[in-house]
């Protein structure tokens, strides 16, 4: 059955909103104008549909303080000293011939390919490597909203190209490591923020996993 292409593009357009919710969450510690938006109601309902409440974040903390209180565990978390869960594919996903896991591996420059074959790049503001998560939900969040205008301009053969190529990132790459990162950040955080976001990113990697196999078969119906 073929799905009609003004649901394929809201469908789109849903989707990239919550790759772009989850690329900022992970890409630095949050800002007070991220926990704003957070809080704000326009975005409550978005977060409701994803089966998440923030009541436990935000009840027992003033802005200010929450903003220090995850700033200490982003860098507790993320970057160390120490022991810590690296945020990089690469660090999460062996090679082709078992090499053990480094910064800018074989991986990497998978990824960084991908992203260039596919007209995308990581900014140059950006000073992550393009295999870090927010880098990877940040590249299908433009992917998505390419594909959402394909759709709403009935640019049916482009908006199915697009998809495939979302598809082909999601099986090389994200499902690769994505659900197992979020495993370990789940196990490590003290505090609900990081805990509830990990939970959200890893239902949503279910759902692509599920949903783009169905949107790729309808739009070749």
């Amino acid at each position: 059955m073929v799905t009609p292409r003004n649901d394929m593009a809201e469908m789109a357009t849903a989707r990239a909103n919550v790759y772009g919710l989850l690329a900022d969450i992970f890409r630095e510690e949050p800002s007070e104008a991220l926990l704003s938006k957070l809080e704000a109601p326009e975005f409550s309902g978005a977060l409701h549909a994803l089966n998440l409440s923030l009541d436990e974040v935000f009840e027992n903390a003033s802005q200010t303080q929450l903003v220090e209180d995850l700033a200490l565990e982003f860098t507790r978390l993320f970057i160390g000293p120490g022991s810590h869960i690296s945020p990089n594919e690469s660090m999460h996903v062996e090679g082709r011939f078992g090499e053990p896991n480094s910064f800018w591996s074989e991986q990497t420059v998978k990824v960084k390919k991908f992203m260039e074959a596919a007209g995308l790049q990581v900014a140059d503001s950006f000073g992550g490597m393009p295999d870090h998560l927010s880098a990877e939900f940040e590249f299908m969040q433009r992917l998505v909203l390419k594909e959402a205008e394909a759709w709403s301009n009935e640019e049916h053969e482009l908006g199915t190209n697009i998809l495939e190529i979302e598809k082909r990132f999601y099986e090389e790459h994200l499902s690769q490591w994505v659900n197992n990162f979020c495993d370990k950040v789940i196990d490590a955080t003290e505090h609900p923020f990081y805990r509830q976001f990990s939970e959200v990113a890893k239902g949503f990697i279910d759902f692509e996993q599920e949903n783009l196999t169905t949107f790729s078969a309808g739009t070749q119906a």
